[in-house]
């Protein structure tokens, strides 16, 4: 595996968590609520329920793939996990603002989504 480079530290309680040049975990196994919630803030997201169901989503679908999902496939997951009415691309970009899936995989802690600029 090839090594990353540490761009900067995400200091949450009395943790440092290595990030890369874009913000994303250098080592996955460091996420927690807490720091999804640190990484949030640094956005200017408050994680809401909604925001959290969609974590757990993205989270599950990792864990069985392997990787973390691109808008497409994002929405279908969401959809398929949550509901048509949340499986919408109008109702990500609301609670993940820019690219939902870029900054959704990020805030919960997967590495950024393939296929995304």
């Amino acid at each position: 595996m090839a090594t990353t480079e540490i761009y900067r530290y995400l200091h949450v309680s009395e943790l440092q968590v290595a990030l890369d040049p874009e913000g994303y975990l250098i080592e996955l196994e460091e996420w927690s609520p807490a720091v999804a919630e640190a990484l949030a803030s640094e956005e200017g997201i408050t994680l809401s329920e909604e925001h959290w169901e969609v974590i757990d989503v993205l989270r599950n679908f990792y864990r069985r793939y392997e990787l973390a999902p691109a808008m497409r496939p994002l929405v279908k997951a969401v959809g398929l996990a949550l509901g048509e009415e949340k499986g919408r691309s109008i109702h990500l970009m609301r609670l993940f603002p820019g690219s939902p899936a870029k900054l959704a995989a990020r805030i919960a802690g997967l590495p950024k989504p393939t296929h995304c600029l």
